[in-house]
């Protein structure tokens, strides 16, 4: 069994790490990380730092997991990015998301599946959405309405 590296975030001044990392300690964290930062920020250097920390065999652990994603998007990049190691992630709160065990796999396995699922539901239409905007104008491709005519002119909308 290899470490286990916390990670602890708050997002704003007035709220304290502290709680979440005697938390992780407490589950075995061997070393944290933790950082006050809005989890919309997609650059969050602490959470890069922990990411980079982990061997083969290690398991990234948090709190709960709006500690470490935003968006379900979000929290399947940081995911790949922990499996792509070989090392594995558990939320000491939110039980179904362990990948130390099968049926935390599953849980991960199933909502991987249904962010893909949601994917392709926004494409398709978005899809849709093209091919009634081309039938309404034929003429007028998305480059042209963009681009000015050659004489000056403004362009009719």
């Amino acid at each position: 069994m290899g470490a286990v590296i916390g990670y602890a975030r708050v997002s704003t001044d007035g709220q304290s790490v502290h709680d979440q990392i005697v938390e992780l300690k407490a589950a075995g964290a061997s070393r944290t990380f933790a950082e006050k930062l809005s989890g919309a920020h997609s650059d969050r250097p602490m959470l890069r730092k922990a990411l980079a920390a982990l061997d083969e065999g290690d398991t990234l652990m948090v709190v709960r997991l709006d500690r470490l994603a935003r968006s379900t998007r979000d929290l399947l990049n940081i995911l790949h990015e922990v499996g792509d190691k070989g090392a594995s992630f558990k939320s000491l709160h939110d039980h179904w998301a362990d990948t130390t065990t099968p049926h935390g796999r599953l849980m991960l396995t199933i909502l991987g599946g249904l962010a893909e699922f949601e994917r392709s539901l926004i494409k398709a239409r978005t899809d849709v959405g093209i091919k009634r905007a081309r039938a309404r104008h034929p003429l007028r491709s998305a480059a042209k309405a963009h681009e000015a005519p050659a004489d000056g002119s403004v362009a009719p909308a």
